[in-house]
């Protein structure tokens, strides 16, 4: 490969790894995503580092950890609030380069269709040319976009527009430059109503057995999504939240299907991911990692699908298990497009390019994932899962591999006292390395607001 790749990202909201075909969903019908697999690369150990929309996707941006950038929770847009008590929203928190900036510095078009959500989303973001971002995504069949600072209200299916305005883009983008085209769906999240009844007719008699029928979560209270509407018409919600990412594969379809048109597909790298994962009835959960009080780091909540396909440049069919998230595709990206910048900081990702084009892992390659939520920690390894709440809940250890579904917490089992302190020393390292003093999660309470519904506004459980 002579030239700088054209990168397009299609990251959804709240798509959980366990709902597609290619990681082992048996009922539900994602045929472009299971394609992107089989003739590209699927990571099955990929995470995100915050299990609620906004952090995450900061995180994919800038290649930081929320303790780093700023952003803890989802962030509701405080448009009738008074100009000097807009919460963190309406702050200019990018204070580190983003991935269209890099990008853009470094000869790229960048375009963004659909959901942005890192604050200030009316108006195009630095480094992107081309801007239309979601305002307001309620009802399902419709809302409102910023078309380059412009409002305009749609009315019609989400996934539909979004793909009309990335497809339009591929086809008046400058033919001279690489492009990155980030495309956000957000038709899997909530409400899990209103989807095309073509699709959604398909689904109302799967038995959804790929769902574990478990108890209720044991360890705190059901919040957020987790409603006696939804759990009381469970198999309805299902049967949306299935036509919901069927509906988003057949947008990926008309992408890829465009690349090929235009000749450029054997020069576009494309990425399948997601900001976070979802329960949908698991441990009678509905919702992410604000589904339960306190909140919680269930590996429905934290996996994430991340597939990457670039015909005849990958070292294609395989199927990885080596830990990444979304700070580690911010390197791999930029390291795939060949582009650099002046870094003022440390950065807790690192590029596995190797291990798409070569096959090979990255030497001392890290054998645990961190992760957080305001003021909840976590270090996940092969077989230990470890949560610290500061105070403001029970810390909890979960062995694994004896225990896969989380019911048991071990944290106070005098046989795991040792797994325990060596499992806190290796968290408290990370984040003591990677953090920043006036950003850091510990502090949450202290920083601007986020939205009205902060779970740390909360008494503890």
């Amino acid at each position: 490969m002579t030239e700088q790749p054209n990168i397009l990202v299609i990251l959804t909201d709240d798509h959980g790894q366990w709902a597609s075909g290619c990681y082992g969903n048996k009922e539900i019908h994602t045929p472009a995503m299971d394609y992107l697999a089989q003739a590209g690369v699927r990571m099955a150990n990929a995470f995100t580092p915050t299990p609620v929309c906004s952090p995450a996707r900061a995180s994919f941006f800038t290649g930081l950890y929320a303790s780093q950038h700023g952003i803890h929770d989802w962030l509701y847009y405080f448009r009738n609030r008074p100009e000097t008590d807009r919460g963190l929203n309406d702050r200019q928190w990018l204070e580190d380069p983003t991935l269209a900036q890099v990008l853009s510095q470094n000869g790229y078009q960048c375009a963004l269709s659909g959901k942005w959500h890192c604050g200030q989303d009316d108006e195009p973001q630095p480094g992107f040319d081309y801007w239309y971002s979601l305002r307001s995504n309620y009802p399902p069949q419709g809302g409102e976009y910023s078309d380059h600072g412009t409002f305009r209200s749609y009315e019609g299916y989400h996934t539909d527009f979004i793909t009309d305005n990335a497809v339009s883009f591929l086809r008046q983008r400058d033919q001279d430059r690489p492009f990155f085209l980030f495309v956000g769906y957000i038709g899997t999240h909530s409400p899990w109503a209103g989807h095309p009844e073509r699709l959604v007719e398909q689904y109302r008699e799967c038995s959804f057995e790929d769902i574990p029928a478990d108890t209720v979560y044991p360890f705190g209270r059901l919040a957020g999504e987790s409603t006696l509407r939804t759990r009381y018409n469970a198999r309805e919600a299902l049967a949306q939240y299935y036509a919901s990412v069927t509906h988003i594969d057949e947008g990926i379809g008309r992408l890829l299907d465009e690349l090929e048109a235009q000749g450029v597909d054997q020069n576009t790298l494309v990425v399948y991911t997601a900001d976070h994962g979802l329960n949908c009835g698991q441990h009678g959960v509905w919702g992410k990692g604000n589904g339960t009080r306190p909140l919680n780091m269930l590996d429905e909540s934290i996996r994430i699908p991340m597939i990457f396909h670039h015909p005849n440049q990958l070292f294609a069919g395989q199927v990885r298990a080596e830990f990444v998230d979304h700070c580690d595709l911010f390197e791999t990206l930029l390291d795939y497009a060949r582009a650099s910048f002046d870094r003022e900081r440390l950065y807790p990702g690192r590029s596995f390019k190797s291990i798409l084009e070569k096959g090979q892992t990255p030497t001392e390659w890290k054998d645990a994932q961190f992760g957080e939520y305001g003021d909840v920690r976590m270090i996940r390894t092969r077989r230990y899962k470890l949560i610290t709440r500061n105070n403001r809940g029970a810390n909890q250890l979960f062995d694994l591999e004896r225990d896969p579904r989380e019911t048991t917490d071990v944290y106070h089992d005098p046989a795991y006292r040792e797994i325990v302190a060596q499992l806190i020393t290796q968290l408290d390292q990370f984040f003591t390395t990677y953090q920043d003093s006036e950003k850091n999660g510990l502090r949450v309470q202290e920083l601007p607001q986020h939205n009205f519904n902060e779970a740390w506004r909360d008494e503890p459980v």
